[in-house]
């Protein structure tokens, strides 16, 4: 298991490494660049002369992309010059990621509760009216965009009957305490469960909306697995045996589907920790999505290096979480 871990581990290194080789030339190939950024339109021959001296952008680009990797293990990705502008841009990102990382967990948890069941519902009553109504609906959640599904939320559950908050992630004027930023859980350290109860509220539907495409990608994979399995000859032999219906489902038909659901999650998870960008930015939620996409307007260059680089990583750490996990339940996995 070590030696998997540590194969695992130095094959993330290489892809960190090639991301950030990629975001740099990327960066560096826009329009401008972080000079015009800073300057504005008005800068003067001089005035960019001088700050490209001191961000080191007059020397070789191999020099460059050496002290942007030292930086960048440094934690010096620069001060933002327009989100936030003077903050630096590592904070700003730990500032924003709890945000994400609530309104990720709240929505990959309705995905997994409602489709794995579903999804082996539907493979046990393969054709039936619950199995086709199933279906239809997981199509739906593929085929409808997000932000579309995003804006019918809001406008039918917040705007018409006000039953949710239309945006943000608590209301200001409870004057919630501030611990960890995740304000579900701040909300339970502190006692202030009006605070958790508020903030919960205010997920709901952002979370409705970005659970969607998991949901169906989820609950498809289930069924096409479970269906799989109940072919499978051990799983005739284990109803000849006349165990029952509970322990044939847990120990020989869920225990062998869930190892393509498990994979599953992960690249969903990831995808949603990096592409929250238009739900948050629907609900002005104020995660990494809606900066990201500010950032990107506004070409506040030291936040969208952070962001995408710290991204990328997070989507490579929860690949490897899957990895191990998927070798945990699958000893074979470990020998490959």
């Amino acid at each position: 298991m070590a030696r998997f871990i540590i194969r695992r581990l130095i094959q993330m290194v290489g892809v960190v490494f090639v991301l950030s080789l990629l975001l740099f030339l990327w960066l560096r190939s826009l329009p401008g660049g972080p000079v015009s950024a800073i300057l504005g339109e008005r800068a003067t021959d001089e005035s960019r002369a001088a700050l490209e001296k001191a961000f080191g952008l007059d020397q070789p680009v191999y020099v460059q992309y050496l002290k942007f990797l030292q930086r960048a293990a440094q934690g010096d990705f620069g001060a933002s010059t327009a989100v936030l502008p003077g903050r630096d841009a590592l904070e700003i990102f730990f500032t924003r990621l709890p945000a994400t990382i609530e309104l990720s967990i709240i929505a990959m948890a309705i995905a997994i509760v409602f489709a794995i069941p579903l999804g082996y519902v539907a493979a046990k009553r393969h054709g039936s009216s619950i199995d086709n109504g199933a279906v239809v609906l997981s199509l739906i959640g593929v085929a409808v965009p997000v932000f579309f599904l995003a804006f019918l939320l809001k406008y039918w559950f917040a705007i018409e009957t006000q039953t949710f908050p239309v945006s943000g992630r608590q209301d200001a004027a409870l004057g919630c305490t501030r611990v960890t930023n995740f304000f579900v859980l701040d909300g339970v350290l502190t006692r202030e469960f009006d605070c958790s109860a508020d903030a919960l509220r205010h997920l709901v539907l952002p979370a409705i909306a970005l659970a969607t495409i998991p949901f169906a990608v989820i609950f498809r994979i289930t069924r096409a697995s479970v269906l799989d399995v109940l072919d499978e000859d051990y799983v005739r032999t284990a109803e000849a045996k006349g165990l029952t219906a509970q322990v044939i489902r847990a120990r020989h038909v869920m225990r062998n589907a869930l190892l393509p659901v498990v994979t599953t999650i992960g690249l969903q998870t990831g995808g949603l920790l990096a592409g929250a960008v238009l739900t948050e930015t629907v609900f002005n939620f104020g995660g990494i999505g809606s900066t990201l996409a500010q950032a990107f307007t506004q070409r506040d260059y030291a936040v969208l290096q952070v962001l995408i680089l710290a991204t990328a990583t997070i989507y490579v750490l929860v690949n490897l979480i899957v990895d191990i996990s998927y070798a945990i339940i699958d000893p074979r996995v470990r020998a490959r």
